[in-house]
């Protein structure tokens, strides 16, 4: 099959995908383009079945929302071959089963203190500061993508009364385990950084340790409860409150 035959899905298919040429040394499989958790299942399967049978000529594997990056080794395999590997391994795939993944439950320290857009999202959807932190808590949340830095979790999606735009003027810098919504997604910032999102809480757990085993404790798939705790337990699990809080100045 020739490089241009590659953009064309497999007939006959349990699942419909598409394959491109990413680069030299690159392929990219797509999958229908939307966020859905059924669409997510079949990133991981995806997943699972490249490194199972592309072995070593797969340098990495880089999924996301409704789609997987494949990086090989060029002078162990090439874009044909790696090609006919994929597809084999890709007949596989089943569809119909969106867990595909572990239950993570994060604590989450929620206070118009350590969540200072709490009352601007109250406000805007005429509830409670009460109900907003509620209706965060009541739904789990899939792990669709991990990215803009290690550990920043894209989970979707979140219940519509809480989806917010990005902030017009991003902050300089948000803290790390801040608790934030932007649109349909809800997430925790792995470290200070700049950000727009919406903050609403802290959570003590790291989300990305280079350190430990593993060094992020969710993963693309899995699933994420978030569960109210107090100041103290916060500061307990080893939070840590930004130096304007502990003055007590509002963030």
């Amino acid at each position: 099959m020739s490089a241009v035959g590659i953009g064309n899905a497999l007939a006959g298919s349990k699942a419909q995908y598409h394959l491109t040429i990413a680069g030299e040394n690159a392929l990219m499989l797509y999958f229908d383009q939307r966020i859905d958790p059924a669409i997510s299942a079949l990133v991981q399967q995806a997943c699972a079945l490249i490194k199972a049978g592309l072995a070593d000529d797969v340098v990495d594997i880089l999924p996301s929302y409704a789609s997987v990056l494949v990086i090989f080794n060029p002078f162990s395999s090439d874009l044909y071959r790696v090609q006919a590997q994929l597809q084999h391994c890709l007949a596989q795939l089943q569809t119909g089963d969106s867990r595909s993944g572990k239950l993570v439950e994060l604590p989450v320290y929620y206070s118009e203190e350590s969540g200072p857009d709490l009352a601007l999202i109250a406000q805007t959807k005429n509830i409670s500061i009460d109900e907003v932190i509620e209706r965060h808590q009541a739904i789990s949340y899939r792990v669709y993508a991990i990215g803009f830095a290690p550990g920043f979790a894209y989970l979707g999606e979140v219940d519509p009364l809480l989806q917010m735009p990005r902030l017009a003027t991003p902050r300089a810098k948000v803290p790390r385990g801040a608790v934030a919504i932007a649109d349909r997604q809800t997430a925790i910032y792995p470290a200070p950084s700049p950000g727009g999102w919406n903050l609403i809480g802290l959570c003590p757990t790291r989300m990305f340790n280079p350190q430990a085993e593993p060094a992020m404790p969710v993963a693309v798939g899995d699933e994420v409860r978030f569960v109210a705790i107090d100041k103290a337990e916060f500061i307990r699990l080893g939070g840590e409150l930004p130096d304007a809080m502990q003055a007590g100045a509002k963030p």
